[in-house]
């Protein structure tokens, strides 16, 4: 994939929406939210959520889950840690700026590594990926929700024309989901366990990947 947007211009985007992000996507991605949080909570332990923006998903976890959120955007870091404080959320463990296609931890540092609506508003989708299994143990789990484009037909169409568009505002609508197939046949360490369809329209996909080689 042509990629057409930078980390710097993801960064400046983000902090634009950060004043309105709730109440634009707030409704549009609840039950998608509701679906990742759920995943990562059946496994537990220590939660990384890359892309957390405002923290709108925070108060969601269960109080056994330690979370750890990054975020390209100060702007909306600053709301997410408002929402901590507001909340009361002593399970989360940090609040911090991160690069999703440079995670600052360890190898193999979380049970967990969500990613909702991030993988589509990233300059390098693959290498971002590459990140999550690094820091994902061996028989964790990575939990994406991510969109999934049409390809053909005309949706496909009108993605690929608004392309110019939606990649300054911050993320792409023409987005294959052969991305995470393909990059899933690149490596012997991860497999794919489920993809399930979610609201509004279908436009949008539940991804879990697993991490092998620890106990499933």
């Amino acid at each position: 994939m042509t990629a057409t947007m930078t980390t710097a211009g993801v960064a400046q985007a983000y902090d634009r929406w950060a004043p309105i992000y709730d109440l634009v996507f707030g409704p549009v991605f609840r039950q998608g939210r509701a679906s990742a949080i759920r995943a990562a909570d059946r496994i537990g332990g220590r939660i990384l959520e890359v892309g957390v923006g405002t923290g709108i998903s925070l108060p969601g976890y269960a109080a056994t889950s330690r979370v750890t959120g990054v975020d390209i955007s100060d702007d909306m870091l600053d709301k997410a840690r408002a929402r901590v404080r507001r909340h009361g959320l002593s399970n989360v463990e940090a609040i911090r700026i991160g690069d999703a296609e440079a995670l600052d931890f360890a190898d193999d540092s979380f049970d967990v590594v969500v990613a909702q609506y991030v993988v589509s508003a990233v300059a390098d989708p693959a290498r971002a990926l590459d990140e999550f299994a690094r820091v994902c143990r061996p028989g964790g789990e990575i939990v994406i929700t991510t969109r999934v484009g049409a390809e053909q037909g005309l949706r496909g169409a009108i993605e690929k024309t608004l392309m110019p568009v939606t990649s300054r505002l911050g993320f792409r609508t023409d987005f294959p989901f052969a991305l995470y197939t393909d990059w899933i046949a690149t490596r012997g360490d991860v497999e794919l366990v489920e993809q399930r369809v979610l609201p509004p329209l279908g436009h949008f996909s539940l991804v879990r990947i697993a991490k092998l080689g620890g106990m499933q």
